[in-house]
């Protein structure tokens, strides 16, 4: 099997299609459950609480097993697009940047965020006021897989104009900036910015699964 990249043939093993499709599955999960939560947990509100904080509760394993699930397949995926994009220009370090946050990502489902600011049901409002180990590595891992992300969506827009596809270009510089947004917004302790950093988040996740959907059907 082969995948055509910039005019250029390149062989890959039929198991390619299978890891660039454990990107489109790791999109598709991390959305799904981390809304379906958010959208049915008590107590849980949006534009007051990061998706992270559903990995607290009695029901917290069900994120934390998001957060790993989703970190693995997404690892898979970064060797999948390795494999596609190799000789490629931004074919190395776009795979090595989401390699970086998938495992980042897994992290962040091993090391839990503290309860707060009313959730889970029966926590007081407000900000906790220690932060635990937990919560200050999730926070770690956290940005380091924000920043890789971010960083990977601005790599695959080179990718894309020096491969003459302006339109995939346009779309990954626009998800990285969302994303960047986004959290820059979050950060500052802006209104709604657990909101806007899960659109940001979710965004630029779709779209390196759309990518990578992308590069499985050139594989021929």
């Amino acid at each position: 099997m082969t995948a055509v990249q910039s005019g250029t043939v390149v062989p890959v093993t039929p198991a390619t299609r299978t890891l660039l499709a454990c990107t489109v599955a790791a999109a598709t999960l991390f959305t799904v459950v981390s809304l379906a939560q958010a959208f049915t947990r008590e107590g849980f509100d949006l534009t007051r609480h990061p998706l992270s904080m559903l990995s607290t509760g009695d029901l917290g394993w069900l994120q934390i097993a998001n957060f790993l699930v989703s970190g693995a397949l997404t690892v898979a995926g970064a060797i999948g697009l390795r494999r596609v994009l190799r000789g490629a220009p931004g074919g190395t370090w776009a795979p090595r940047l989401i390699l970086v946050n998938g495992v980042a990502m897994a992290a962040a489902g091993v090391f839990v965020m503290d309860p707060g600011d009313g959730f889970p049901a029966g926590t007081p409002l407000g900000q906790p006021t220690t932060m635990s180990g937990s919560a200050l590595l999730h926070m770690v891992a956290g940005s380091i897989a924000f920043t890789a992300l971010i960083a990977a969506c601005f790599v695959l827009g080179r990718h894309f104009s020096r491969a003459g596809r302006p339109g995939f270009a346009a779309a990954s510089r626009l998800s990285g900036l969302v994303f960047a947004l986004g959290d820059i917004w979050a950060m500052s302790g802006g209104q709604a910015g657990s909101l806007t950093l899960a659109i940001g988040a979710i965004t630029a996740m779709v779209w390196v699964a759309v990518v990578a959907a992308d590069q499985r059907a050139l594989i021929r």
